[in-house]
């Protein structure tokens, strides 16, 4: 990294801990906060940590009701730790800080800085500033300084990476508090998008994920309709690309261009994750979301018909403001129609500051509860049921890293189908390398796994294997970027903060 923007006040290494809550925007924002603390000088801190670290960093979401809760009861149980070394910095970014601003200082006086959503370049300037002024420094801009991928970046995988083709939404979803806080959508040139892609396949990555808040929306800020499959398109004519997925698209914005781009671009993955989010016209009506059911269902018929092999997910919403038990009933038949590979579905939860927060016949929570168990069973089912499907076929699988949790015990490794389905497979005689790509057959499923007992048919080593190898022998591994969801590729269920709406479509 370049030392020409290190700051002369790091005079011995300092550590650095972020701890990141939400969508994947925030993931892929927290690496690039990473990126700029290790450009300025400091070290992440060693796994285990827990507070430990000189500058803590909490990269924020705001989408759920709690989300303020769980921030200062975090930010409480580091107050201690910052009485004894005073030294230590805390720092507030993300969506939530965007939206509180000053009433984070107040309710929290020890936070040291506290930045926004459009501004994540000035965090180590602003560490500086509270450090050398001896007071708390809040800068929120109201609009984007510096397009993220332009900052530098500390990449949690050697072999996949996210993308980021655009930021905010021009969407006004009923649920979402985003676009009040990312802004209107703002499009990143196809060049330099393309540069970046190739750079990193040039560094050994093989897989990429295209990231935006509404990612097939993309080409809306130059009015080319097409502008998204040009660009699907064109990845598939970088050397060295093997996969490539993008999340999350919105169906108001998906086209049949789009559609022919995944099928007829080889790298491209047979894997669409769209946000239905409710099955009823009259909810989506009252979700703001500017399609109905027809028009979803019509969707996946057409992506089906051109990829029959393609694994579909969803976000789903139980118990949205006024959801009759016929509402219900109308995704339940969706569901049944779509037959997703998996589902992430949520009961709705209060987002402060959007529209539905206010509306009338909010549903009891035990209605919601109800409604979500059943939903959740009969998704569960569908999982098994198409996981089923993929018993007897063989498959390239890329070896993840850390998606196995049992691996050890069962002398296993693990990784991604070109479907996104998480395989498990025995472990070849061979050396294999996170990145590497290993063929198995597939031969019993689970709901949300697949499982490969016999010998692999074959051992693929891969660039992106020997850029994890040559990574991990440059230093120990460090402690990861504690995120609020999984890595790159991972569609395992998100926890409580990470909610449609928020990078979600």
């Amino acid at each position: 990294m370049s030392s020409g923007n290190r700051s002369e006040a790091v005079d011995v290494q300092k550590s650095y801990e972020v701890r990141t809550y939400g969508c994947q925007m925030n993931v892929h924002d927290s690496e690039r906060l990473s990126g700029l603390l290790e450009d300025a000088g400091y070290v992440r801190a060693p796994e285990g940590s827990d507070g430990d670290a000189d500058v803590v960093v909490f990269n924020t979401c705001a989408v759920r009701e709690n989300a303020d809760n769980k921030l200062y009861g975090n930010l409480g149980r580091l107050a201690p730790m910052k009485t004894r070394r005073p030294g230590m910095q805390i720092a507030v970014g993300g969506c939530l800080a965007q939206k509180d601003r000053d009433t984070i200082v107040a309710r929290a006086p020890w936070v040291d800085v506290v930045f926004g959503t459009h501004n994540i370049g000035k965090l180590p300037v602003l560490l500086e500033r509270a450090r050398v002024q001896e007071e708390a420094q809040v800068e929120i801009a109201e609009s984007l300084e510096a397009f993220p991928s332009t900052l530098p970046t500390r990449r949690e995988s050697a072999y996949a990476a996210w993308v980021s083709i655009s930021v905010g939404c021009n969407n006004t979803c009923t649920f979402c508090i985003v676009p009040a806080l990312r802004g209107k959508e703002k499009d990143r040139r196809t060049g330099d998008i393309l540069a970046e892609i190739e750079a990193l396949v040039a560094e050994g990555v093989s897989e990429i994920t295209l990231l935006g808040q509404n990612v097939n929306a993309y080409g809306s800020d130059i009015g080319d309709r097409e502008a998204f499959s040009k660009l699907l398109r064109a990845c598939g004519t970088i050397d060295g690309l093997e996969r490539v997925r993008f999340t999350s698209p919105h169906p108001r914005d998906f086209t049949d261009d789009v559609i022919a781009a995944m099928a007829e671009t080889p790298n491209v993955m047979p894997q669409l994750h769209m946000p239905m989010q409710s099955g009823s016209d009259r909810v989506l009506k009252a979700m703001r979301r500017s399609y109905r059911q027809e028009r979803f269902l019509g969707i996946i018929e057409k992506v089906r018909t051109a990829m029959p092999d393609a694994a579909l997910s969803t976000d789903i919403i139980v118990g949205f403001p006024g959801e009759t038990e016929e509402d219900f009933e109308q995704t339940m038949h969706a569901v049944r129609e779509a037959r997703f590979a998996n589902a992430f579905t949520f009961q709705y939860s209060k987002r402060p500051g959007t529209p539905a927060a206010d509306m009338e016949d909010q549903i009891p929570k035990e209605v919601v509860q109800e409604r979500y168990m059943r939903l959740s069973a009969l998704q569960e089912a569908i999982s098994w049921e198409e996981n089923k499907k993929q018993v007897g076929r063989t498959l390239d699988v890329m070896v993840a890293e850390g998606e196995g949790r049992k691996d050890g015990a069962t002398h296993r490794l693990s990784g991604r189908a070109p479907d996104n389905r998480l395989v498990h497979f025995t472990k070849p005689d061979q050396d294999v390398r996170p990145g590497d790509v290993v063929t198995v057959e597939v031969t019993y499923a689970a709901p949300h796994h697949l499982l490969a007992e016999g010998a692999p048919l074959g051992v693929r080593r891969t660039r992106s294997g020997d850029a994890w190898e040559k990574r991990t022998a440059a230093a120990p591994e460090p402690a990861g970027v504690m995120l609020g969801i999984p890595g790159v590729g991972v569609p395992a269920p998100l926890p409580e903060a990470a909610v449609p709406g928020c990078g979600l479509g």
